[in-house]
């Protein structure tokens, strides 16, 4: 395979690259760089749920519960997979859910940004704006979360191991399997 630039792989891209995995994966570090390379728009999904709802993530939680935050979070995906091209980075959660995944699924690329756990507790660790971090110890929550939505994670498009490295390598990853998957007559 000839080496692609990235205004030729962008030129190829036909529907939205979401970034799915665990919080603490990088999905917004990696996918604002992505979208930077590849001149197209990045959205992230946290942050438009934020503006949607008028108030963060963890308040919402704590006003209306998860189940009332993720049917929101269906929604305001939906509404961002819609128009040209973009790298959209998802809540930790979003691709569990069955309605999100399928949709996903159906009218993206999905790039699952995988993270063992020492480097996920080392993301999250200092910060509080993580609901489902705020019950336990982090390290077995996210342990825990490993377990029970990896297997949901795998089911994307693309899968990019993360190491604690600069961003840009993991962005360069990403690069070649987008470069890989959208190969003319590949």
């Amino acid at each position: 395979m000839a080496k692609v630039t990235d205004q030729e792989l962008a030129a190829r891209l036909d529907r939205p690259v979401v970034l799915v995995g665990l919080m603490g994966a990088g999905k917004s570090c990696v996918g604002r760089r992505l979208a930077a390379r590849l001149g197209v728009a990045f959205v992230d999904a946290d942050a438009e749920f934020e503006a949607a709802a008028g108030c963060t993530i963890s308040e919402y939680f704590a006003r209306h519960g998860e189940p009332s935050f993720r049917e929101g979070e269906r929604k305001v995906i939906a509404r961002l997979m819609d128009g040209p091209p973009k790298v959209l980075a998802t809540g930790g959660g979003a691709f569990v859910d069955p309605q999100t995944r399928a949709r996903i699924q159906a009218g993206a690329i999905s790039v699952w940004i995988r993270a063992d756990l020492d480097l996920l507790v080392k993301r999250t660790s200092g910060r509080d704006h993580r609901p489902l971090l705020k019950t336990g110890d982090p390290r077995q929550i996210l342990g825990r979360l490993m377990e029970a939505r990896y297997p949901l994670y795998a089911e994307a498009e693309i899968t990019v191991d993360t190491t604690d490295e600069p961003p840009e390598i993991t962005v360069a990853k990403v690069i070649d399997q987008l470069a890989a998957l959208l190969e003319p007559n590949a």
